[in-house]
């Protein structure tokens, strides 16, 4: 029996547990949140959906009660507050570390031997936090967003190769941010051919510039953040460990001399199975690669100072 809690039914966390229903990942799914008979509500809706879809997965919403997600193989913890006017980087962040140590403590207590799933922002921050806090094996701590980012540049690169995006092989590594994220085009391909080969040298500089401000771009369309694509990179993530998939999926890892850098969260290309991280991939990156990736792991432990 496998069972993965989803920590906040806001629309990322609810339709992390909706499409982990839908696509069967687990036995049982516990959607999680403080307020009261939100994920009970949203719960009830998906749960409605079964004998349409022909469902078999048993979802629970439950309010503020951790007992009801003990033995949990998989916790997403997708909780916090969006920056809200007139507050600070630092206020946010101060903010999001208190609930995100909170739920972890709480969801520890229940289900000791879970691996995390980081969705909450700042996503690479929050990740660190995360391992300098609970104690847990660094492969057992894992940040989502470069499974989006990277889902957003297959995306686009499917876009300006008109092809199956199924078909198109895409990475982005770096931090989880407009300007710290690094899509590698080199490595970018269509069915093994390199995309650079496919497409003019300023095409797929317009992908990859697409692809940093993917989630602006939404928020500026939508007048809030994505929750489509986040809320199904988180449930990737989660079915790559319950089903010991052994993807290889860019994700915020703790890094301990990998790229040139240590004891900083970042995105990195992961091997994901039942251990959670179970090996960092290291691509040969060239000078230009080397200097962004650089500049990206700066910038995020510029975040991370906000934690002390």
């Amino acid at each position: 029996m496998s069972k993965v809690t989803v920590v906040g039914a806001g629309n990322v966390g609810a339709t992390c547990a909706n499409v982990l229903v839908t696509t069967g990942v687990a036995d049982e799914v516990v959607l999680i949140d403080i307020k009261e008979g939100l994920s009970e509500g949203k719960s009830m809706d998906i749960m409605q959906t079964a004998n349409i879809l022909n469902l078999n997965t048993r979802l629970t919403g439950v309010t503020n009660d951790y007992e009801k997600t003990a033995g949990s193989d998989v916790v997403v913890i997708t909780s916090g507050i969006p920056r809200k006017p007139g507050m600070t980087r630092e206020e946010l962040i101060g903010v999001n570390a208190g609930i995100v140590k909170s739920v972890t403590d709480n969801v520890l207590k229940y289900s000791p031997d879970a691996v995390i799933v980081c969705v909450s922002n700042p996503m690479d921050t929050m990740t660190y936090l995360i391992h300098k806090t609970s104690g847990l094996p660094k492969n057992r701590i894992i940040g989502m967003g470069g499974a989006l980012d990277s889902a957003r540049f297959k995306f686009y690169l499917s876009q300006a190769l008109n092809a199956n995006p199924n078909e198109i092989e895409g990475m982005v590594i770096g931090g989880h941010g407009d300007t710290t994220m690094i899509p590698l085009t080199r490595f970018a391909a269509y069915r093994g051919v390199p995309a650079s080969s496919l497409l003019e040298a300023e095409t797929l500089a317009k992908v990859a510039a697409d692809t940093m401000v993917g989630g602006a771009t939404l928020t500026g369309l939508l007048g809030t953040s994505a929750w489509y694509a986040p809320g199904a990179a988180a449930a990737q993530v989660a079915a790559a460990v319950i089903h010991d998939q052994k993807k290889l999926i860019p994700c915020s890892a703790m890094l301990e001399g990998e790229y040139g850098e240590s004891d900083i969260c970042i995105g990195v290309p992961c091997i994901l199975g039942k251990g959670g991280i179970e090996k960092i991939v290291e691509f040969e990156l060239n000078d230009e690669e080397k200097a962004l990736f650089k500049k990206s792991a700066d910038a995020v432990r510029n975040t991370n100072a906000a934690l002390a």
